[in-house]
């Protein structure tokens, strides 16, 4: 046998060797995907368990609850689509003896506070065996407050605030700033009123009025729903719509609430039915563990296909 054929016998063994240490590489890596692939779902699984199963029962005489908490808006928790889906839920729900909302809130989107205004007064209605209480913690102002007057009874705490029957239009105006940096505004528009408002030009007085009288609108069905909801109980003040806030105490003075109460003291003394289950539409565990992980993950696996596959690198 030459040197020649012997080199070539050790050639082709290491590369058989190297094939397979590559090979039981592969083989480790992809069964430690797996393994943590498995492991994912089975703690996903119970995640979704435990979440589904922290919502309590429903079975039996309860008082449902529905939180408003924040901002009310289109993508927030207290959007009218998951306020409205979690009142239906407890208006249809055979256990429910009475419904609460409960608010802490600085307010909002006008349309978003009005929707859900209008599903309260029309599941009022609809389920007129079922009472419809609002319940104020800290803050109860402008939307919060136009989704207040749509429950039968608003009980408040003494230090709540209460109010802001009004509307705003936030803007600003940088027109001095650019001439002392010598920025020019170049803006091209097809319809003379197209810039109304524009904070780099200076405001005309015909887009001031017609800014205030739209507001004016918004301002008067806010006030017609209030008026609506709180009826005669409502004290004849110059100051009630003006956008001012009050205590919980003054307002129950003017009108504007009930009586003192908390969520607890609402479902035991007024709805006798102790027993509170949340109907709030929140993200559960789930979403939130796709949210947080999901991308992390997505790119774990896309590292993990990488480093097993050297034909997709």
């Amino acid at each position: 046998m030459t040197d020649n054929d012997g080199r070539w016998e050790r050639d082709v063994l290491e590369k058989l060797a190297m094939e397979a240490l590559k090979e039981q590489r592969r083989a480790r890596r992809w069964g430690i995907f797996f393994k943590l692939l498995l492991f994912a779902y089975v703690t996903f699984a119970v995640l979704v368990a435990v979440d589904w199963k922290s919502t309590g029962s429903k079975e039996g005489r309860h008082t449902a609850l529905i939180e408003i908490s924040g901002v009310i808006s289109p993508s927030s928790d207290s959007s009218a689509e998951k306020v409205i889906t979690a009142l239906n839920a407890a208006f249809k729900d055979k256990g429910t003896q009475g419904v609460v909302v409960r608010i802490n809130s600085p307010g909002g989107s006008p349309v978003q506070s009005q929707t859900i205004y209008d599903e309260m007064r029309r599941l009022r209605q609809k389920y007129p065996q079922i009472p419809l209480f609002a319940v104020v913690e800290d803050l109860c102002a402008s939307g919060g407050y136009y989704v207040a007057v749509g429950a039968d009874r608003i009980f408040v705490s003494k230090s709540s605030i209460i109010g802001s029957i009004g509307v705003r239009l936030d803007s600003f105006g940088v027109t001095g700033l650019m001439e002392k940096i010598g920025v020019e505004r170049r803006l091209l528009t097809v319809g003379e009123n197209k810039a109304m408002l524009d904070p780099f030009l200076p405001v005309e007085e015909k887009h001031k009025e017609h800014a205030l009288q739209l507001m004016q609108e918004v301002h008067q069905q806010f006030v017609a729903a209030v008026r609506e909801g709180r009826g005669k109980r409502l004290k004849d003040s110059p100051d009630l719509y003006s956008g001012l806030i009050w205590s919980g105490a003054r307002s129950i003075e003017l009108g504007l609430a009930d009586m003192v109460g908390s969520l607890d003291f609402v479902a035991r003394e007024i709805i006798k039915a102790e027993e509170i289950v949340d109907f709030t539409q929140k993200e559960n565990i789930a979403e939130k563990f796709a949210r947080r992980f999901g991308a992390a993950a997505a790119g774990a696996v896309v590292e993990s296909l990488l480093r097993a596959s050297p034909a997709l690198r």
